[in-house]
Order: structure tokens, then C-alpha cells, then sequence
């Protein structure tokens, strides 16, 4: 009888510790079957970080759709939705202030994307948490062109930089990111060498844009970019700007002023009426899209070829 006693309790042993096993087992499989939540700063980096998760995951943008990211404040409900995140995409050099003030997030896995990277440099900020970059030690912080998704070239090392968080993350889909990574920088490639064909014949090499988002682009495809704002679109322009601007492009032959979707085009519109045949385009920093343009499906690439077929417009490309 001590000997069936003891088999029996060997046996209810075994069972209770298989079952153990299978519940942690499945769930494990919970975990990486589940598709990965990401959240991502704005709209540049929520398209980019769509395609190298493809099917895995479940990208949402923290700044809406047709809002300007510049004029955004977060709210205490963002805040809570995004820690809910298994992953969070900024931008360490700009537009994400919100991420450096809030102390909620610094368990949260964070993907600075603008590591890496070569940047152009602004100079020294006292207080930089209000040009949109994450404090430092030092409150002299150097302050850094925030606008990198605008240089296709940088796009890739972004992507890359993505793909390598995913895997970290979830490395039962390293192929698929691997291969969505790939399918995506030859997306890329394509669009650098139409850029570089359709700019190799034009007139001019100076443009005039709403705000100075533009310098990644114009360093990589030798242009010159000018500006009616600086870096960040806000505050009044004074007479003198518009004059200095006006005059500017009288010198340089240029007839187009370059106007943004989520901007009020009157100011440029009022720059053009000064200047011989002039013109308004739109030139996108890509910052967003307004909701006509989410219904119809156009992302990244394809803003980047409207904004192409602008430039070659206002450059007078052949």
C-alpha cells in the first residue's frame, strides 16, 4: 500500500508539473503570437515603422492624423495609452518633448531613431526641451536639424534601426522583418535614383520653402534651400522677412513659393503676388497628411514623389 501511495503521488506530481509546463508554455506562445503594439512619435516614422512590421504589428501615430505637430500637446490619456505600448519610435533630436518631460516613460522601450545617424548641426540651445529634443545633463544641449526622414538616404538607416528593435523584441519574426526591411530600402533606392535623374538637368538650385525643413534634402541632392520661417513655423513674419524674401528670389530667377498642407497657404500666396510669374506649389515636410490623402492610402514614398514633381516645377528641370 506505501508503495502505491508513493506511485500515486509521483504520478499527481508529474501531472500538476506537465500542466505548469503547458500553461507557460502557451504563454510564451501568447507573447510572440500577438501582434507587437508599437507607437510611433508622428507620421513619418508610424509610415516607415508600417512597413518594416508589416503583419506583426499594430502601429498607431501619438500626433493624429491632419494635426501640425508643432502646434500638439499631449494629453494625460496619450500618456497612458502609449506606456500601454511594447514599444515606443521617436525622434531624439526633435518634435518629442512631450517623451523628455514625462518620467512615465523611462521604462517604456524607447527607439531613438536619429541614432546614428550623420546630423546637421544648429549650434547650442540653452533649454532644448522647446525645440522638441530630450534634455540633457547640459542644459547647453546642441540642437540638431530635426527633419531626417527627408533624406531617403536616412530613411534606410532608420528602417534599419527599426528592424533591429523588432527582432530585439520579437526574434520568432526576425525573417520577416529582415525581408520587410529589405523590400523597403529597395523602395528607397529607387526613389533616390528617380530624385537624383529628375535634378541632374534644371535651371536653378535655389528653392523657397515655408519653413526650413529642407536641408538634409537639398545637402544630399545639391540644392539650396531658403526659408520664410526657420526650423519650427511659428511666430509672425516681420515686413523685413517678407522684403528680404521677395528680393531674394527677383535675384535668383526663382517664380515659386513653396507652401505646406497643414499650413495656411496665404502668406505664401501673398509672397508670390510680389514676385514675377510667381507661383505657389506645395513642398511637404512630411510632418503629416490630411485626412483626404489617408482615405486615398498615399504614404511616405508617395509624398516624396508629389514633392519631387514640384521641385522639378519651381527648378525648372528639363
Amino acid at each position: 500500500m506505501k508503495l502505491i501511495f508513493i506511485t500515486i503521488s509521483i504520478l499527481m506530481l508529474l501531472s500538476i508539473s506537465y500542466g505548469y509546463a503547458q500553461q507557460n508554455e502557451n504563454n510564451d506562445t501568447k507573447k510572440f503570437t500577438e501582434k507587437i503594439k508599437l507607437v510611433a512619435s508622428f507620421y513619418p516614422f508610424y509610415e516607415i515603422a508600417k512597413e518594416i512590421g508589416g503583419n506583426n504589428t499594430i502601429v498607431t501615430s501619438v500626433i493624429p492624423v491632419g494635426v501640425e505637430p508643432h502646434d500638439w500637446e499631449i494629453t494625460p490619456q496619450q500618456i497612458q495609452d502609449i506606456i500601454g505600448a511594447d514599444m515606443i519610435i521617436y525622434n531624439g533630436i526633435g518634435f518629442d518633448s512631450w517623451l523628455g518631460k514625462k518620467e512615465e516613460f523611462r521604462n517604456s522601450f524607447l527607439v531613438d531613431i536619429s541614432k546614428d545617424l550623420q546630423l546637421i548641426k544648429l549650434g547650442k540651445q540653452k533649454g532644448s526641451e522647446n525645440l522638441g529634443q530630450v534634455p540633457q545633463p547640459d542644459d547647453q544641449t546642441s540642437v540638431y536639424d530635426p527633419h531626417i526622414w527627408l533624406d531617403p538616404i536616412l530613411v534606410k538607416n532608420i528602417s534599419k534601426t527599426i528592424s533591429k528593435a523588432l527582432i530585439k523584441l520579437d526574434p520568432n519574426n526576425t525573417d520577416s522583418y529582415l525581408q520587410n526591411t529589405k523590400n523597403f530600402n529597395q523602395q528607397l533606392d529607387t526613389l533616390d535614383s528617380l530624385i537624383k535623374i529628375s535634378l541632374a538637368n534644371c535651371e536653378l538650385k535655389d528653392f523657397i520653402t515655408f519653413h526650413e525643413s529642407f536641408r538634409y534634402f537639398a545637402n544630399r541632392y545639391g540644392l539650396t534651400q531658403h526659408a520664410v520661417h526657420g526650423y519650427f513655423p511659428e511666430g509672425e513674419i516681420l515686413p523685413q522677412q517678407i522684403i528680404k524674401i521677395v528680393s531674394l528670389a527677383k535675384d535668383l530667377g526663382i517664380d515659386t513659393i513653396y507652401s505646406e498642407e497643414l499650413k495656411d497657404p496665404r502668406l505664401s500666396q501673398t509672397l508670390a503676388s510680389e514676385i514675377p510669374n510667381g507661383k505657389v506649389l506645395q513642398l511637404s515636410p512630411i510632418e503629416g497628411i490630411d485626412l483626404e490623402e489617408q482615405k486615398k492610402g498615399i504614404g511616405y514614398i508617395d509624398k516624396m514623389k508629389m514633392n519631387l514633381e514640384n521641385l522639378k516645377q519651381g527648378l525648372k528641370c528639363k
